[in-house]
């Protein structure tokens, strides 16, 4: 094999997914929006299902999606995504129909849509990407914010008798009779993307399959929100999340 032959893109070991745009990406340093883009990118590709699958897109870091994964794409109201994800999957029930969702959009304006969709059973897949905090709008509490975690609205730090407890949407969905999959996921290690990933093709496989909803919960990290070096938030991530939020499959029938 010559030099030339080893640079071919068919020999290179990564390579980018091709569903994936040439947009530069505009998230934070360390954020883990990326990573998850790549993820849902490689496994839509690698089902071959790029011209049969719809995405929701609704408030949030999370709304960028759209710009940077190359099939269709619905926008929706803030916490909506659900709901239009649930009516596009009925009206065309051949195609492969996820919503892509932050924590504030999923867990508080959107608590409804989710549980009742849930509930439902709709086959779709949800996609739960939860740094706990409002990443875009200036690193406000979320539902989600662990107890004594500091955010703009709560400066000295999340406290129950105040704010109440952190929410555990993925443990509340798990008792639904409408999900059929529910997984707590990271992708902060090589060995965590491809756990991730495993858990991504999995739900994917379960829309298809007419199984119910499959909700995949990416525990991230918010660098900039958190006040710290990419290299922190790991760390503080592993440290603090996974207490409150332990990865691994919550539910798989």
């Amino acid at each position: 094999m010559n030099t030339i032959d080893i640079i071919k893109p068919e020999n290179l070991v990564y390579t980018k997914p091709k569903l994936m745009n040439d947009n530069p990406m505009h998230y934070c340093p360390g954020c883990s929006h990326g990573v998850i883009h790549k993820l849902a990118a490689e496994v839509i590709e690698e089902m071959g299902m790029e011209d049969k699958t719809i995405g929701v897109a609704p408030v949030g870091c999370a709304v960028f999606a759209y710009n940077y994964i190359d099939i269709d794409w619905q926008e929706a109201a803030h916490g909506r995504a659900p709901a239009i994800a649930t009516a596009i999957k009925r009206l065309m029930p051949d195609k492969m129909v996820f919503t892509y969702q932050g924590d504030g959009d999923l867990a508080a304006i959107g608590t409804a849509e989710t549980i009742h969709a849930c509930n439902r059973g709709e086959n779709i897949v949800i996609i739960f990407v939860n740094n706990a905090i409002y990443g875009m709008t200036g690193g406000q509490m979320a539902p989600t914010t662990l107890q004594g975690m500091k955010t703009a609205t709560c400066p000295y730090g999340r406290t129950p008798e105040l704010n109440g407890y952190p929410l555990k949407i993925s443990d509340l969905l798990v008792k639904l009779e409408g999900t059929c999959y529910v997984t707590r996921q990271s992708v902060q290690t090589a060995a965590a993307v491809k756990k991730a990933k495993k858990a991504l093709r999995k739900a994917f496989e379960n829309s298809m399959a007419g199984k119910g909803t499959s909700i995949v919960e990416v525990v991230s990290t918010c660098a900039s929100g958190w006040k710290m070096t990419p290299d922190q938030a790991n760390k503080w991530m592993v440290e603090n999340m996974f207490v409150q939020y332990p990865l691994g499959d919550l539910k798989d029938i």
